[in-house]
């Protein structure tokens, strides 16, 4: 009885946040701004990886991009199924179903050891799959070192995501930002250290950043889980309390919803990944240049997506009430403040490419020269589809608050490899814009995604995606 007077406070002010555009716009800001700066954050961890192996030099780079580009897949394929935990909870939140919270995210839990277990003996085969791919021998054995220390980092990685979408659903989205940064200040510092080898550190190279990626990992993991425990308005959960007691219809639950979010965010990152590697058919300079563009381009992402997450916990909490206005205006309000941003980003991009692509690579260098001109010429292309990529991701998200997952898994798919990777290989290959035509084909396969799924959202009541649960 406890746990639902305590919830009654929550769920009363939810109620109050309906009325108004301005309310749910005030609603949605507070909720996201922590986020878009966790996941800016998130992305930075990444992203000083790539400038402290860019100083080491273009091969280093193009190898650590290799190794992190086969493991991405796995990692955010992962991440959608525990990810399915958000949905569940703010909808169990929405409709005051409290002990429902415990249950989803001890079984979210269970399901990120699971997964963690089945993917890190599939990554660590990254030197026999990419001979297959027909990769360089030398990036090759040079990224199976990054892989070998840093395919153990998806058990804490999947673990945050069980705990961050609990923090998330209670708007507890500012001790997500502290954490996320906190982390970024540690692995800097722990790569800066054993990369380079300061401070009487062995020099490590790729595998002092893969070493700075575990460590990372870990160390948020147990902070966020150490937050929960204590935290006064979370430990009242008790989250890991009979944590080995199973709860079978919520784990499949978690299962049901939470593959197709896997496959959905798979299918694009894969298509990443496929183009990461038809660069790499193309040569070292074109894998280094993409590398820089595609990080540039996920930095701006980081924006919308951290959107999508406060529009998948507003749309979830509506709709865990029966309040088809609620998911009205949280969707929209989403979805106009991500296109928003990703218009300025847009400006950025093509006014200031190449002063951009020369914070990765020093310029002075002569054998930097063509991998700039080509990545300035990427991250004009990246500019250009900024629009359709924060569109589709916030429609996905708000759509994950309903649920639905099937349906955008599959138009994910259709886009992503039946339009998306078919443009990139007949520009890239036949038409032979090389690496251009591998960026145009991104931006149709995104564009293609954008388009069904936004609409997806706008039918919702007549595709029946707001019955009762």
């Amino acid at each position: 009885m406890s746990e639902h007077i305590a919830a009654a406070p929550d769920a009363a002010r939810d109620t109050s946040r309906r009325d108004g555009w301005a309310a749910e716009l005030r609603a949605m800001f507070e909720l996201a701004w922590p986020l878009v700066i966790a996941q800016l954050a998130q992305n930075a961890l990444h992203t000083t990886d790539v400038i402290l192996l860019g100083w080491l030099g273009s091969n280093y780079l193009a190898a650590g991009t290799l190794g992190t580009t086969f493991m991405m897949p796995f990692l955010v394929g992962g991440v959608g199924v525990v990810g399915a935990v958000a949905p569940l909870v703010a909808q169990a939140r929405g409709s005051r179903d409290i002990k429902a919270v415990r249950r989803v995210v001890r079984q979210g839990c269970w399901a990120a050891i699971a997964l963690a277990a089945v993917l890190v003996p599939i990554v660590l085969q990254i030197k026999p799959i990419f001979a297959l791919l027909g990769q360089d021998p030398g990036a090759t054995e040079m990224a199976h070192q990054f892989i070998q220390i840093a395919a153990w980092s998806l058990f804490p990685a999947l673990g945050i995501i069980a705990f961050r979408s609990l923090l998330s659903a209670f708007d507890a989205t500012r001790a997500i930002l502290v954490i996320t940064v906190l982390g970024v200040l540690l692995n800097a510092a722990i790569g800066y250290v054993l990369i380079f080898g300061h401070f009487s550190f062995p020099r490590l190279e790729l595998r002092g950043a893969a070493i700075a990626t575990l460590v990372t990992n870990v160390a948020m993991f147990l902070m966020m889980v150490a937050y929960v425990l204590r935290h006064r308005r979370l430990k009242r959960f008790n989250v890991l309390l009979r944590f080995w007691q199973p709860d079978w219809p919520r784990f499949r639950e978690i299962f049901r919803i939470g593959t197709p979010i896997g496959l959905t965010v798979l299918a694009e990152v894969g298509l990443f990944t496929a183009a990461a590697l038809l660069m790499g058919r193309l040569g070292t300079d074109e894998v280094a240049a993409h590398a820089i563009a595609l990080q540039c381009a996920s930095m701006a992402f980081m924006v919308p997506l951290g959107l999508g997450i406060a529009a998948t916990v507003r749309v979830g909490m509506a709709y865990g009430r029966s309040d088809p206005e609620g998911i009205r205006k949280a969707g929209w309000t989403a979805f106009v403040l991500g296109t928003g941003f990703m218009a300025v980003s847009c400006t950025v991009f093509l006014s200031m490419g190449p002063t951009i692509v020369s914070w990765f690579l020093d310029p002075r260098v002569p054998e930097n020269a063509n991998a700039l001109a080509l990545a300035a010429t990427f991250l004009m292309v990246a500019g250009i589809f900024q629009l359709v990529d924060g569109a589709q991701v916030v429609a996905a998200h708000a759509l994950r608050g309903l649920s639905d997952t099937k349906v955008p898994m599959i138009l994910a798919i259709l886009g992503y490899w039946a339009v998306g990777l078919p443009v990139a290989w007949l520009l890239g290959f036949v038409v032979g814009w090389r690496g251009l035509g591998i960026w145009i084909g991104l931006a149709v396969g995104l564009a293609f995604v954008a388009v069904v799924l936004v609409s997806r959202f706008a039918m919702r009541e007549r595709l029946g995606l707001l019955r009762p649960r």
